[in-house]
């Protein structure tokens, strides 16, 4: 007999598994194909594994560093190989993490690909290799795949590599060459760096890291120039011929070899090979198009995700996959993103959310700014020697509601959440500072920084 489900969802990313955690968790009755491993993308071939990379090698700066807070390190020294076999390790716990989640809330998990079959009164068919089943319901999240754009030399050319090929990497590569210098491609960048790989990135951009404040993508870029780090930007690469990569920069054609190559120029939604195109589901700019509360033009079928093309984050897709199961159980939630965190985590992070000053200028919104070194919270100084950073807060000038925050400095990571809440509540800077932080916290810096506005 052919089953029946309320929800059925095609992909088990951050956006997939978490709606079938909180369906099932409601009482619905869920089922969730993944053809691969339960985690996705993220978990299994980009957050994660690279934040665990990320964070050896930040401890290797710090031990490289010692001798600035009275540690002696001694003979230093790092093994790659111990580091990706982390990696793995991390990576199958937290994927066997997602799987206890699914048994618990009853989601049945089917490792295969599912083929969309058409829709009737019944609800919406879905076949796989074992049979077919019917959902009320149908919820896509196909993810994203890397954008390999038609430079000549780069088709079929084994020495490209992307996030997948370089996260399993069984040597670490003398010189790398980046073609991409978003997020990561400055994360990888910041990896090989602190291990000793002479890195060169080629950006098209005029500056790295597109959508982040300008300023203080600046200054990152100036402290990896200062580690080592080669950057050409405005560059355009027209031609790779192995690990030889030819770009023109100042109309001028330049060259430079390396032992590998990543390909890093950002990334495109999954939208074919799972019969999308039977059910007449409109896409908008490469992705599913869908409305605030995910849905997709075509009734009880939603999308949430990277497969939309909108927000390419793992906590965006988690947070879209909660308002689709919010309102097929009675609620009223709908997606709002002017209060999605970025992060880049590398040493220094840079985070930010809301609005960039460049892109309040683009939408005429008229805008207060204050920034301050990170060196005016005592933490920062007492735990970053010689280290620098910045706090940039951006407010509404009519209301001084917060409308923007970006910080360079560690920890930012851990500490733009309190932003991010701040602005999705429209706080003002009078009830920001009515708010008491720990001290001494890098978190004050945040304190310190609506102060300056009035003094």
């Amino acid at each position: 007999m052919e089953k029946k489900y309320d929800l059925a969802i095609i992909g088990g990313g951050p956006a997939g598994y978490v709606a079938a955690e909180r369906a099932g968790a409601k009482g619905l009755k869920v089922v969730l194909f993944e053809k691969k491993e339960l985690g996705g993308v993220c978990l299994n071939e980009g957050c994660m594994p690279t934040k665990t990379l990320l964070y050896s090698a930040k401890l290797y700066d710090n031990a490289k560093a010692g001798n600035k807070y009275g540690v002696e390190a001694g003979d230093l020294s790092f093994s790659f190989d111990k580091m990706m076999a982390r990696k793995k390790k991390v990576v199958k716990k937290l994927v066997g993490g997602v799987g206890v989640k699914m048994k618990q809330f009853k989601v049945e998990v089917m490792n295969e690909s599912a083929f969309i079959k058409g829709r009737t009164q019944r609800g919406i068919e879905l076949a796989f290799q074992g049979g077919t089943i019917m959902a009320s319901n149908l919820l896509i999240c196909t993810g994203s795949e890397a954008f390999i754009p038609p430079i000549p030399g780069v088709e079929n050319n084994d020495a490209i590599m992307t996030n997948r090929e370089i996260l399993a990497l069984e040597v670490q590569p003398k010189e790398l060459v980046i073609i991409g210098g978003g997020v990561i491609g400055m994360e990888f960048a910041s990896f090989f760096n602190s291990l000793g790989t002479k890195v060169t990135i080629v950006e098209m951009m005029d500056e790295i890291l597109t959508g982040m404040d300008v300023a203080q993508s600046a200054m990152l870029r100036q402290m990896y120039v200062k580690k080592g780090i080669d950057f050409n930007l405005s560059s355009r690469v027209t031609k790779v011929e192995g690990t030889s990569v030819t770009f023109e920069k100042d109309g001028q054609s330049q060259i430079i070899q390396g032992d590998k190559v990543l390909m890093s120029v950002g990334r495109k939604p999954v939208t074919t090979g799972f019969g999308l195109e039977i059910l007449g589901v409109e896409l908008h700019n490469g992705g599913i198009k869908v409305d605030e509360k995910m849905r997709t033009n075509i009734p009880n079928v939603y999308a949430a995700g990277d497969v939309t093309g909108f927000s390419l984050l793992a906590h965006t897709a988690s947070r879209e996959g909660e308002v689709v199961v919010n309102n097929l159980t009675g609620g009223n939630d709908q997606m709002r993103y002017n209060a999605i965190p970025g992060v880049v985590y590398t040493n220094p992070e840079l985070s930010g959310v809301g609005l960039t000053e460049e892109a309040a200028k683009a939408k005429g919104i008229e805008v207060k700014v204050a920034q301050l070194p990170m060196a005016y919270a005592g933490r920062f100084i007492a735990e970053n020697e010689g280290g620098s950073g910045m706090c940039k807060l951006l407010v509404g000038a009519k209301y001084g509601e917060v409308l923007g925050v970006h910080m360079l400095g560690n920890p930012s990571s851990e500490m733009i959440y309190g932003a991010c809440m701040a602005i999705e509540n429209e706080m003002t800077l009078k009830e920001m500072e009515q708010v008491v932080f720990p001290h001494p916290t890098v978190s004050e810096i945040f304190r310190e920084t609506i102060f300056s506005f009035s003094h």
